[in-house]
């Protein structure tokens, strides 16, 4: 006898819900996070700025269609271009996340919640300036910086306990979800509409992580995230303008995304949401490397002085990690091209090793041609410390280890250096912010009349007269 399923009304999925309800009720009441959301302002855009010397970045920005301008449209800081919102997304995102030189969280899954600041000022320029033609008051910046808060802790605590790695997929599936929401939040979006606009983002799946990995590692990875809010900015699109929503989308048997692409687990909140994330976010400050890798950089680098004349007598290089880093950036053999290298944690030490200091231009060709890297990285060792990697896991720590020691062909050695908090971590804030604000002030003057850079720092700098500026004039002040 044929089974005949009853289809009848389904209530939406309470991840769906909850993640809706926070993104247009939820109230951001932390000072803090706030204020950090600010820094994360000015070192996401800082470092979009500093790409725009890549031509392998640049290749990817403008309309699709050459030559094309959208009146009252979005505007991509550092640039000319004014595009529609989703296409002004994509070039935002894409180039704030090419040098993985901003900021980063780390928890069962990885990824940079930065990201979604593509989605957000695009969508933001767009609604202030048309907000301006129709006579109604535009946004402020204040309410970006609430609307960060709200992506931060939307793709932070889905992160916590939701590994998408594991399962072969890419982190920025949830880039994708929480520019959905905050975006069509922005929009005006009904609560229906918010949780249709979700829905969709989740039934669009995220990329696999085949190009963040051995054999194929490439350049996708730096422009995935760009794809992935500006996908976030076209649902909520669709959505406010009335496109039907997937109430089951996550847990529908067989065909909902928990049977078909998570093993058949169920999706976690490990926590209310809040501003947790935006509190703990990990900063880049020192070095342009994957995460995982910035302390064992920080060790490299102190251990310059004491290295750099005696390559040739090394014997042996132990890093000490955890169990993350082991996976994802343990690299041996031949590395291909800059993502190769700046995911690889010896190709990360040996530079530090060698050059005491890491920056962008280390992963070019060019340097990597110096054949004292591969030398190097043919000696190194790497091993996990299990205390590591628990506190990494550990939610009052989330700590990012590791220790460096070389040793020597006549037997010495240096010391073992240890760094388990980086620069940018929320332990180290007071002596991080400092150089974050100092990193700001070199990125702007890669790109912009000193004059120029001096008026936008001005401006970043005062919390209470940044927050209150209106959307498409900050946008105009970074515009060339």
């Amino acid at each position: 006898m044929e089974n005949v399923l009853e289809n009848k009304t389904q209530k939406a999925d309470e991840v769906l819900i909850r993640i809706a309800d926070y993104a247009l009720t939820g109230e951001i009441t932390s000072e803090d996070a706030i204020e950090t959301a600010r820094y994360v302002l000015l070192d996401t855009l800082g470092c979009g700025f500093l790409a725009l010397r890549y031509p392998e970045c640049t290749k990817h920005l403008g309309p699709i269609v050459p030559g094309t301008v959208v009146p009252n449209g979005s505007r991509v800081p550092g640039t000319q271009f004014e595009l529609d919102p989703v296409q002004a997304a994509f070039n935002i995102g894409t180039i704030i996340r090419w040098l993985d030189y901003n900021d980063t969280w780390l928890a069962a899954e990885w990824g940079h919640p930065s990201d979604n600041l593509g989605g957000i000022l695009a969508t933001a320029d767009y609604l202030s300036r048309k907000y301006v033609a129709e006579g109604r008051e535009p946004l402020t910046m204040d309410e970006v910086l609430v609307a960060m808060v709200k992506a931060h802790e939307i793709q932070g605590v889905l992160a916590l306990e939701n590994s998408l790695n594991r399962e072969g997929l890419d982190h920025v599936l949830y880039v994708k979800v929480a520019t959905t929401a905050v975006v069509a939040a922005m929009l005006g979006g009904s609560r229906e509409q918010v949780i249709n606009a979700i829905s969709n983002a989740w039934i669009d799946n995220s990329s696999l992580r085949t190009y963040r990995h051995f054999p194929n590692t490439g350049s996708r990875k730096s422009w995935a995230a760009g794809d992935a809010t500006s996908r976030g900015v076209r649902l909520a699109l669709m959505a406010v303008n009335g496109e039907m929503g997937y109430k089951t989308a996550l847990s529908a048997k067989d065909w909902g995304f928990q049977d078909v692409l998570f093993g058949g687990k169920e999706l976690k909140l490990a926590r209310p949401f809040g501003s947790y994330v935006m509190e703990n976010i990990l900063f880049k400050i020192s070095y342009p490397a994957e995460f995982h890798a910035q302390t064992a950089a920080e060790c490299a680098v102190e251990l310059y002085p004491d290295v750099h004349q005696r390559i040739d007598d090394i014997d042996k290089i132990m890093i000490t990690t955890h169990e993350s880093a082991i996976r994802i950036i343990d690299k041996k053999g031949p590395l291909h091209n800059p993502a190769d290298r700046d995911h690889c944690i010896q190709y990360i030490t040996a530079i530090g090793l060698i050059y005491g200091d890491i920056t962008a231009d280390h992963y070019e060709d060019e340097a990597a041609s110096d054949p004292r890297i591969d030398a190097l990285r043919d000696k190194m060792v790497v091993v996990e410390e299990e205390r590591y990697t628990k506190e990494y896991l550990d939610p009052e720590k989330r700590s990012i280890a590791n220790a460096v020691q070389v040793f020597f062909k006549d037997g010495t050695a240096t010391e073992q250096i240890a760094y388990e908090y980086p620069l940018g971590h929320r332990f180290r804030r007071d002596e991080g912010i400092p150089k974050l604000l100092e990193k700001f002030t070199f990125n702007l003057e890669t790109r912009f009349p000193k004059q120029q850079a001096k008026r936008i720092y001005t401006l970043c700098e005062d919390s209470n007269k940044l927050k209150q500026t209106n959307v498409h004039d900050f946008v105009q002040l970074m515009m060339i």
